[in-house]
């Protein structure tokens, strides 16, 4: 359910900037330290990053996911 969740956020958000630019430096600060393990390879923009982390979704910090979600209600 949360992959599904995390993936929709994925496709909404068209770009990492936009992404970036929705949440606050707290918000984007718990999903650092997930992108620096899991999608540090990433090229930013068109929601590569949002979709690098829905697809690690089983491994991010709970905080991370917390801002996805809270994202995907936007």
């Amino acid at each position: 359910m949360l992959r599904m969740m995390l993936m929709t956020v994925a496709l909404l958000l068209s770009s990492q900037s936009a992404f970036a630019q929705e949440l606050t430096a707290e918000q984007r600060s718990a999903c650092m330290g997930d992108y620096e393990k899991y999608c540090k390879g990433v090229t930013p923009g068109g929601g590569r990053i949002i979709a690098c982390l829905a697809k690690e979704s089983d491994k991010i910090t709970p905080a991370c996911k917390k801002v996805l979600t809270a994202a995907e209600k936007k």
